[in-house]
């Protein structure tokens, strides 16, 4: 295969992949279509959960997990909808439903579908938490946009596995960020790869564009420096990584500097000040409780 056709290739086997993902839950399908609503109603959304027994069960663990310190136990979807909010339920059904979904793929050997989505979740929960206290563009799609950033990097895997087997391991030979190496031997990344999957889902078009950009926000267009949503959830995936909590173990460095290294560096300069500890700190509280879960 000469050098010039690989790319082309890898590209088109990755890009006709998305079509082998599998298919979304009754559930998974009403909560992406109520992306485009500013709300939805209580009951709806307990209905749509409750008729997932499963789904109910793990929702029920979460609310009732030692990271909220209930007293009393919560017993109805309902219930854990009034301490919790719809927003926030919605967001951590949309976190287990995605990830159920993700998990059913055939990954190659080495790479941890548990793993995988810890970091997605852990992006999308503290990208969430970014746009709470931030004021970013479109920031009721953090959640959902740092849940699926690297959902290309799962294609990849499935599509082409021993040709991103071989990236990731110059990446993490070579300390570089595994995009890079993907441009360079791909001639896409799995960013692009990304804002196709959510093309074809149709989610909401500032949610495509912070996956594509989510690497380089500078070249996001749709809004300024640090109120860009893609700027956000690059800083939600920066501080994760050097969480420790990565897609994939040890596949090369988190950031662009020395300092990437420490997650309240990484924070304060996305201008958060003294809210950066506290953020860290609702930010664990959160993973806490999903973590059996997952």
């Amino acid at each position: 295969m000469s050098t010039t056709a690989a790319p082309t290739s890898i590209r088109e086997r990755a890009i006709q992949s998305i079509s082998k993902l599998p298919p979304f839950s009754p559930v998974l399908t009403k909560l992406l279509a109520s992306l485009s609503k500013d709300d939805i109603m209580v009951a709806e959304l307990a209905d749509w959960i409750e008729k997932d027994t499963v789904l109910t069960g793990n929702v029920m663990r979460i609310v009732n997990s030692a990271a909220y310190g209930r007293m009393g136990t919560v017993s109805s979807v309902r219930h854990a909808i009034t301490i919790l909010g719809t927003n926030r339920l919605r967001n951590i059904v949309l976190g287990l439903s995605v990830c159920n979904m993700l998990g059913q793929l055939k990954l190659p050997a080495g790479w941890s579908s548990r793993q995988f989505n810890m970091h997605s979740i852990a992006v999308a929960n503290l990208a969430d938490l970014l746009a709470q206290h931030l004021t970013i563009e479109y920031s009721e799609g953090a959640f959902v946009g740092g849940l699926l950033h690297d959902v290309g990097k799962l294609l990849l895997a499935v599509s082409c596995p021993d040709e991103y087997s071989a990236i990731i391991s110059e990446a993490r030979c070579e300390n570089k960020e595994i995009y890079e190496v993907e441009i360079l031997k791909l001639g896409l990344s799995h960013a692009e790869l990304s804002q196709k999957v959510l093309e074809t889902w149709k989610l909401p078009i500032p949610v495509q564009t912070a996956a594509r950009f989510h690497h380089n926000p500078d070249a996001d267009s749709t809004a300024p420096g640090l109120t860009a949503l893609s700027r956000g959830i690059q800083m939600a995936d920066y501080t994760v990584n050097a969480l420790n909590i990565q897609a994939v173990a040890d596949a090369g460095k988190s950031g662009t500097t020395p300092e990437a290294s420490d997650p309240m560096v990484i924070l304060q300069a996305f201008g958060l000040g003294d809210r950066a500890d506290r953020i860290l700190k609702d930010f664990e509280k959160e993973m806490e409780s999903i973590k059996a879960i997952l």
